[in-house]
């Protein structure tokens, strides 16, 4: 075998072009003739398949017909009895099977080495590459091989044909699924005697001949066991849907409470059936005990690896007691001790998870954290000093900080981050310690290290700036010294943007000044424009007539820019200044459009030939708050999961739809619909269907309301779960409450047929609006129609006959909340103000039923479907309180502001004044009638 080891070329060659000579792919398919040279050369042809390998390795790709001559050159080979050339065609095959046409050929000859009595060391081969060979409709035909291969006495063999297996599942699952008995026998342990093939007998492991003495290749036992990891994870493959059978291998497996009854040798495998367990107990709480109990009792294995993955399975459950978590912790707290690195490492990193949540349970592990923080290791120091940040008390923080300052430098930018994260979550644990905390971070941005931690420690201080007002000034002043040798432009411009919104509240705004003109002077152009945009804020937002001045000074220097973007900012803030209303909506405009809504809205403005005739109305895009927009495009971590990365196999669930998002799906759907073409772009539809069956009924039906400019569009969402009915001709009818409600039905589109498969489908019930410029209110009772029949349960037809039936759901409404409001972010002082001599209105409504102001304000949003402003749904008083409230109501109706002023007393409930202020009367009107109805 010395012979197929990786021909490496020397330097001289490699200087010289020799080596990609050597391993060029044209040099290598002209070589290929040695293949068909008599007699065969062994050394000659592993040296080739040694070389096409190691190039498919490095990336190269072979064509269809160049892979395809490769292959069926190299099954020439298969004449020749050399065991190391035949291993060596085996890889060639694989690797080559997968681009070369016309492989299952090659079939016959693989079987050949699959016999029984063949030579032993074929035999896991030919099973490897037998496996990306054959067609999944011919796994039928190999099923008894395979079957044998899997519990045979040698465990290479049966490896081998369990690892293919897997493989194979995917494409032929109903004929793996049958090899399940071969799976569970290989999971049992053998006694060694039949295992390792350590008996009497002729041939190699009891293969071939019968002689005492073996004829074949001699290999040295395995004594791992690792037969039965492989056949674990078959056995979990086939039975991962059942989750009743998963359970009881797990219990059979386990040994007990004690663990020392199981059957598994292996230590890879004890940890995977470990996994396997967690696994269960996160979709099943009923089966937590058992499984508790089967964890536990192996924090007692003989095997490290063992003991660790159990522990670190009762630390990560979810909902675990400190009583659980006792013995696990003094496992790892042992592993804090051992000399091994490894063990050290995984047990500091699993406590600095763990301490996120368990800090007091992780806290009794102190005293060997410390001695862990001169360690040698510095990733192991790092766990420890983050882990110890969150266990320790406000007493031990100094001390800890100076000894982190000491290995700082001698750590990666990774595990800084890590330590940073930690530190910023400290500052908020311990306010009254920041001034130590904040002069360590000072320190460590001055330090070299990449963007990433360069961004940890700024976004550190900025949370301070944010959560502890006394660290602010410091802070900003650390700030303002970092920028100005500072070489990533992002986090230059972060900090403008944070000092041109703190900057000017500070008692001496004037000192920040020079800072930011720097940037202007000295820097980039996307930095001097951010710098351009800090100082005006300063201008406009300052008191001081002096200071505006200056910075008009300043501003008007930078008329001259190189770059027209920082010229054009200069420009508009310097016309701003002049005008109150201007910079109230330039520069000191707390909220920006959704983009999200606003792309919606555009995308069907584009669509709509109508629309283009008109300019697009950008007041008709609903706004959010400067801090909802940051919270939405917000990093993942959060201050509670930071510091660690925690070992989660799940990957994230992907985020639900925004109702921007649900929007443009529904917009897209109803486009698909003839009937709706002339409705022209939908203005509104609701943000979530409403439920108008339960959830256990035999017919569940949710409603969509979609608003057009003329029409109402009722969409329902109709599923059967009957498995053995059909419905046909499927309608909804409407009956409206009152006559009075201003629309008048046009159509029904009704569903040709249900099944439980094809499940849901829709019905569109359309009505007119008779006036739309008023916002028609009404109340439908909904009753679902349609036509029986039983499916044939043999041939899945339904019958000829049915019967007509009908079935009563919710009451459906058009309100104005959720209907023709949308919530919109505005700053609530200044809009009322600017709707002071617009239509208004203003009535009180004594809410008996209310138990407290919460409770009020809750409702009154439901109701209204509008935007809270200042965290006014918050009530601050038990007895008066004041709700500000705003929105936009769609097709052209303009901003609405709603200022809801209550009081609360005992025995009356609540008493409210609801003023209105909007662009129409008929808005005005709406919302009273909403909140009146």
């Amino acid at each position: 075998m010395a012979s197929f080891a990786m021909v490496f070329p020397s330097k001289k060659e490699d200087e010289s072009g020799l080596s990609s000579y050597y391993n060029n792919k044209t040099t290598i398919i002209q070589e290929a003739r040695v293949f068909n040279e008599s007699p065969i050369s062994p050394r000659k042809c592993r040296a080739l398949l040694t070389r096409i390998v190691y190039l498919l390795y490095v990336g190269e790709t072979f064509g269809t017909q160049e892979a395809t001559t490769l292959f069926f050159g190299t099954t020439k080979l298969f004449q020749h009895k050399d065991s190391a050339l035949r291993q060596a065609v085996y890889l060639a095959i694989k690797e080559l099977a997968t681009t070369a046409e016309d492989v299952i050929m090659v079939t016959s000859s693989i079987m050949k080495d699959m016999q029984p009595n063949s030579e032993v060391i074929y035999r896991p081969n030919a099973i490897r590459a037998l496996c990306k060979i054959i067609d999944p409709s011919m796994a039928q035909g190999v099923e008894r091989f395979f079957k044998a291969a899997i519990v045979d006495r040698n465990p290479s063999i049966a490896s081998a044909a369990l690892v293919s297996a897997y493989h194979l599942f995917p494409h032929a699952k109903d004929v793996v699924k049958r090899w399940v008995n071969e799976a569970q026998e290989a999971v049992n342990a053998k006694s060694s005697a039949t295992f390792f093939g350590a008996s009497t007998g002729g041939g190699y492991l009891g293969f071939g001949g019968s002689s005492n003495q073996p004829s074949g290749p001699q290999t040295i036992p395995s004594t791992s066991y690792i037969t039965q990891y492989h056949a674990l994870g078959l056995l979990y493959l086939i039975r991962q849907q059942d989750r009743m059978a998963v359970t009881k291998m797990i219990q059979q497996l386990g040994g007990g409470k004690s663990g020392a009854g199981t059957t598994l040798k292996n230590a890879m495998a004890l940890c995977m059936l470990i996994r396997y367990a967690s696994k269960v107990m996160e979709e099943d709480p009923n089966v937590q005990r058992q499984m508790v109990e089967l964890l536990e009792g192996w924090l007692r294995h003989k095997s490290d690896m063992v003991n660790f993955e159990a522990a670190r399975a009762i630390c990560e459950m979810k909902n675990v007691t400190a009583a659980q978590l006792t013995k696990p912790i003094a496992v790892l707290q042992m592993f804090l001790t051992t000399p091994k690195p490894v063990l050290k490492f995984a047990a500091t990193r699993t406590l600095a998870a763990l301490a996120l949540t368990h800090p007091a349970s992780v806290a009794t592990c102190n005293i060997d954290l410390e001695t862990l923080i001169a360690d040698s290791n510095r990733s192991v120091a790092t766990y420890a000093i983050t882990t110890l940040l969150k266990t320790g008390n406000e007493a031990s923080v100094d001390r800890l900080i100076k000894q982190i300052t000491g290995f700082m430098t001698e750590i990666s930018d990774e595990f800084k981050v890590i330590i940073v994260d930690a530190i910023r979550s400290l500052c908020l644990k311990f306010p009254s310690k920041h001034a130590s905390m904040l002069t360590f971070l000072s320190g460590v941005l001055r330090d070299e290290g990449g963007y990433d931690f360069k961004r940890a420690v700024v976004e550190a201080m900025f949370d301070m700036i944010k959560f502890i007002p006394e660290s602010k000034e410091q802070a900003l002043s650390h700030l303002c010294e970092f920028i100005e040798d500072c070489e990533f432009t992002k986090l230059s411009v972060r900090i403008l943007h944070l000092l041109g919104v703190e900057g000017p509240k500070s008692p001496q705004p004037a000192k920040y000044i020079r800072f930011i003109y720097n940037r202007v002077v000295l820097e980039n152009a996307t930095v001097r424009a951010a710098a351009v945009t800090s100082l005006a804020k300063f201008g406009a937002n300052s008191a001081e007539p002096a200071l505006k001045k200056s910075i008009t000074v300043l501003l008007n220097r930078c008329l001259d820019d190189v770059d027209d973007e920082v010229r054009d900012r200069a420009t508009l803030y310097l016309k701003v200044f002049n005008e109150k209303a201007l910079a109230d909506a330039y520069i000191k405009e707390e909220s920006v459009f959704s983009l999200a809504a606003l792309e919606s809205k555009l995308v069907a403005y584009v669509k709509d030939p109508e629309a283009s005739e008109q300019p697009f109305d950008v007041a008709s895009v609903p706004k959010i708050s400067r801090a909802q927009a940051a919270s939405e495009a917000a990093r993942p971590s959060t201050l509670d999961t930071i510091g660690v990365p925690l070992s989660k196999k799940a990957a994230d669930a992907p985020a639900a739809p925004s109702a921007a998002e649900k929007q443009s799906a529904y917009a897209q759907q109803l486009t698909e619909v003839l009937e709706f073409a002339s409705y022209g772009s939908v203005l509104n539809s609701s943000a979530t269907p409403a439920q108008l069956t339960e959830s256990e009924t035999e017919y569940q039906v949710s409603c969509v309301k979609h608003i057009f400019k003329e029409h109402v569009v009722f969409q329902f969402n109709v599923s059967n779960t009957l498995p053995d009915t059909v419905l046909e001709q499927v309608s909804m009818i409407m009956v409206p409450q009152s006559d009075e409600g201003g629309l008048v039905e046009d159509f029904i589109i009704p569903l040709p047929a249900l099944t439980a498969a094809s499940s849901p489908g829709i019905v569109y019930v359309s009505f007119t609006r008779e006036d739309p410029a008023v916002y028609a209110i009404a109340s439908f009772q909904c009753t679902l129609k349609y036509i029986s029949k039983e499916l044939d349960p043999s041939t899945g037809t339904p019958e000829e006959e049915g019967y007509d039936d009908e079935y009563q759901v919710e009451e459906v409404e058009l309100s104005a909340g959720g209907d023709y409001i949308v919530p919109s972010y505005a700053t609530f002082g200044a809009e009322w103000d600017r709707l002071r001599s617009a239509p208004s209105a203003t009535e009180t409504f004594a809410l008996s039923a209310m138990e407290s102001l919460k409770a009020a304000c809750d409702s009154i949003i439901e109701v209204l479907n509008m935007e809270p402003l200042g965290g006014s749904e918050v009530p601050s008083s038990t007895s008066v309180h004041t709700l500000q409230l705003s929105g936009l109501v769609i097709g052209g109706g303009g901003k609405v502001l709603v200022r809801s002023r209550m009081t609360y007393s005992r025995g009356q409930g609540v008493t409210l004044e609801l003023a209105v202020r909007a662009e129409k009367q008929e808005v005005c009107d709406l919302v009273l009638a909403a909140v009146g109805g």
